[in-house]
């Protein structure tokens, strides 16, 4: 599929997003504005992202391509568990014992996807509405379960599916048809009002949107399925809100950036976890968070950097290609 500027500036949005949510995560007990931007942003950004990795799945099934996944997301998930339980051991982090099948930190991303493309050989079979219908009933149903939780990321892969279906499903027409210009007035109204519901509502559970607990860990045993699929109608509409938004042109310095996600994300959490076992930054003031935000900026920028890239392209992806360009 020829790369389209859109869905590589998307990437690059969302993928500083994943950073500054990170980096921000410890001083959000402390601060109700800080609570806000932290739930605000964990609303839609992990479900567009999500949203964007299942509109490039279209290989999903071949057996050639299921080969490639487990070479591209189980062999790195394997490495870098690895590396993090040992990262964790030097840095001083509690938890750092963990197995293969519970995901250090961000690495269920890894063991979801794979997961998601698999569940895509029976899903693809059924009707869009159907499918989509039914992977929200799962993703709704496995709240009720406690035993279903942070091994091999099971919790997160089923009720995050649905947003991975969507994306597998929709047109490049039909996903622009949020650059409609009513789209992004109400977009603009939407992303507001959230904000102002979020700040004046702070006792909202962000485990709601980590989508990793039960309901009975969260308090809501008896009517959690209805709290979920409220979730789920919010993150829709902030995701649709967001990608009305994203730019479609080539931005220099930026779009170039969305190819190269995947590094960023396995290698940004030794910056995040070593800053929040030292404790380095505080924020006292919105000058603070402007300047977590220019950090973040500059920990993509790094770790999309081409050197970066030749360095840990073994590890991610197998190969030595970059190495060797540069070399000759």
């Amino acid at each position: 599929m020829e790369r389209n500027a859109y869905f590589d500036n998307a990437r690059t949005i969302l993928i500083f997003l994943v950073v500054f949510g990170h980096l921000i995560q410890p001083f959000v007990a402390d601060s109700l504005g800080m609570n806000t931007l932290y739930t605000w942003v964990y609303i839609f950004h992990m479900p567009a992202f999500i949203l964007v990795s299942g509109f490039f799945a279209r290989g999903a099934g071949d057996s050639k391509y299921i080969w490639k996944l487990v070479n591209k997301l189980l062999m790195p998930y394997v490495i870098f568990q690895t590396l993090y339980t040992g990262f964790y051991y030097l840095i001083g982090k509690t938890g750092w014992q963990a197995s293969l099948i519970y995901p250090q930190w961000s690495l269920w991303f890894l063991i979801s996807l794979f997961c998601w493309h698999l569940l895509l050989e029976y899903f693809k079979r059924m009707k869009p509405a159907i499918g989509i219908s039914l992977a929200l009933l799962i993703g709704i149903v496995v709240g009720y379960f406690g035993e279903i939780g942070h091994t091999l990321s099971l919790s997160r892969t089923f009720v995050f599916f649905p947003f991975f279906l969507i994306g597998y499903w929709l047109t490049e027409e039909q996903l622009m048809l949020v650059k409609k210009k009513a789209v992004k007035i109400a977009g603009i109204a939407i992303m507001v009002l959230f904000a102002v519901l979020i700040y004046y509502l702070p006792e909202i559970n962000t485990g709601w949107l980590l989508a990793s607990k039960s309901y009975g860990d969260l308090g809501v045993e008896s009517y959690g399925g209805f709290v979920r699929l409220l979730i789920y109608a919010g993150s829709a509409l902030m995701v649709i809100s967001v990608l009305a938004w994203i730019p479609q042109q080539r931005i220099k310095g930026v779009t170039h950036l969305g190819t190269r996600t995947l590094y960023v994300y396995l290698l940004h959490g030794f910056f995040i976890q070593y800053f929040r076992e030292a404790g380095i930054f505080s924020v006292d003031g919105p000058i603070d968070v402007i300047g977590l935000a220019a950090i973040s900026a500059g920990i993509v920028y790094l770790l999309a950097w081409k050197p970066v890239l030749g360095i840990f392209q073994p590890l991610i992806e197998g190969r030595t290609t970059l190495l060797r360009e540069k070399l000759n």
